[in-house]
């Protein structure tokens, strides 16, 4: 019994001390229980191997970075980062914040599409566009200490030097401690070091044909697609996949082959019964009126 009680003060020491050094509470850390990490608040992403590489899920508590390697793709950057956030608290408000030209060159958020796709009502969403960084990230790491939000989405475009270590820290230590996801949407930006334990490159895929139960209908557009890659995590294991949002269920779904036409027929023929339709009777002419 002490030498377990030992054992545990240890583990727990460990736990704190891993914890002060990534800047997140240590309640938050990954658990591995027999092998299989488990994440906590964490959402499944939908791939077995995306998934797998997150450690079970991505942890929505803390810094999240979501690339655009161009300006064009950032409409799908935002449409993954809206995914994730969509299933969080309903009544809860979503920050948005835009620092310098980024709605200039991607364009504003359209409430009414945020209703429709992904359930965001427009009374819930919150925008602020700063002209300078240094003010975006300020109202950013201030909203993250209220830890009553749904979530926060820091929009940049382009390198940006003051984007380094130390303002990242502050803002993954502020998300993490409210137990908020901070999504750092960086459009048309390569690679650059920051305290974020996750980066994952999101760009458009095609849609597929969409899927009835006669099989794929020919011709149809099928629900958004994102060709997700993730370049960074603690497991460092790569994974790349073409996931499909599911805006009915509020799930995001890993494209797989196309489904075969159902095998028999939707409805059954009617057969041994007489047709209950009446034979016609006689036909009267009205005169119509002058």
């Amino acid at each position: 019994m002490a030498r377990d009680a030992t054992a545990r003060g240890i583990l727990s020491s460990l736990r704190r001390e891993i914890a002060s050094i990534e800047g997140r509470p240590a309640e938050r850390l990954v658990v591995r229980r027999e092998g299989v990490p488990a994440v906590q608040d964490a959402v499944r992403l939908g791939s077995p191997r995306l998934d797998a590489a997150l450690g079970g899920g991505l942890a929505m508590a803390g810094l999240i970075e979501i690339h655009a390697a161009e300006a064009r793709d950032t409409g799908a950057a935002a449409g993954f980062a809206l995914a994730l956030l969509s299933r969080r608290a309903v009544s809860a408000p979503l920050l948005w914040v835009a620092a310098g030209e980024a709605f200039g060159e991607a364009g504003v958020p359209y409430a009414p599409g945020l209703a429709g796709r992904f359930g965001i009502a427009p009374q819930t969403l919150l925008v602020s566009a700063p002209r300078r960084l240094d003010d975006a990230l300020w109202v950013a790491e201030e909203a993250a200490a209220l830890g009553s939000l749904r979530g926060i989405i820091l929009e940049t475009r382009g390198p940006a030097a003051k984007l380094g270590l130390t303002a990242t820290r502050r803002l993954h230590r502020r998300a993490g401690a409210g137990g908020l996801p901070l999504l750092l949407l960086r459009q048309a930006s390569g690679p650059e070091p920051t305290a974020a334990p996750v980066r994952l490159v999101v760009g458009p895929a095609p849609a597929g044909e969409r899927l009835t139960l006669a099989g794929p209908l020919e011709g149809s557009i099928g629900p958004p697609a994102f060709a997700v890659t993730l370049s960074r995590c603690r497991t460092a294991i790569p994974a790349t996949a073409t996931l499909e949002w599911n805006e009915h269920e509020r799930i995001l779904v890993e494209r797989g082959p196309a489904r075969p036409a159902h095998p028999g027929a939707v409805v059954p023929v009617s057969a041994d019964r007489a047709d209950p339709a009446r034979p016609a009777g006689p036909v009267v002419a009205v005169r119509g009126a002058a």
